[in-house]
């Protein structure tokens, strides 16, 4: 199994705990609508997903996803406070030229937001640093600087701190291993590859 798919897997097992049959679901970044799909059977959630790429919109729209093609900065501007129950932030944060801004946002349109990274902070990472002097090239990312997306390096102690400082509620967090599928609490921000959280708004 791909890594990628063990990690929508993993989303969707810890997301669909949370969210609660018919709550309105806004997934941003929701690329090919999958994990929107999954929760509108499950949990016949009222959902919207927004991206940027117009092969994913269209691939949304026959899931019979609805899906807002476009900038999630300007789409949550349009929206009155605590519209959504639960805004989904899968493996977008690092992405974002503003991303403490749009969870920000998030928070004020949604009660709840649910945010998944991959911890830049994990040992294989700094180990891969340390050793070639360069930004790792590997299964969670596969291409070189130069090739990539932009990325900023998030990482569980960073996001830890940023929550404290912004005053946000952390209902939960759940810290995978390296293999994106056990728990673990062991020192997160050296052993968890991939981190889900729970936020709430104060």
């Amino acid at each position: 199994m791909q890594r990628h798919e063990i990690k929508r897997q993993t989303d969707f097992q810890i997301i669909s705990e949370w969210i609660m049959d018919g709550q309105r679901v806004l997934d941003i970044g929701c690329g090919r609508g999958i994990l929107l799909e999954h929760l509108i059977r499950t949990r016949k959630i009222r959902a919207l997903g927004v991206d940027t790429n117009l092969d994913k919109v269209k691939s949304s729209v026959k899931r019979g996803v609805p899906i807002y093609h476009g900038d999630a900065e300007s789409l949550l501007n349009e929206f009155p406070d605590d519209y959504f129950d639960w805004i989904i932030l899968s493996r977008m944060v690092q992405e974002l030229s503003a991303p403490g801004e749009l969870i920000d946002e998030a928070l004020r349109v949604s009660s709840n937001v649910a945010v998944g990274f991959v911890n830049y902070g994990f040992w294989l990472n700094r180990w891969s640093t340390l050793r070639t002097g360069s930004r790792p090239t590997n299964q969670v990312f596969p291409l070189s600087w130069e090739s990539g997306r932009p990325y900023n390096p998030v990482t569980i102690q960073g996001f830890n701190e940023f929550a404290k400082r912004k005053n946000i509620d952390v209902a939960n967090a759940v810290f995978l291993k390296g293999n994106w599928k056990d728990q673990t609490n062991f020192f997160p921000n050296l052993f968890a590859g991939y981190a889900i959280y729970h936020l709430r708004g104060l």
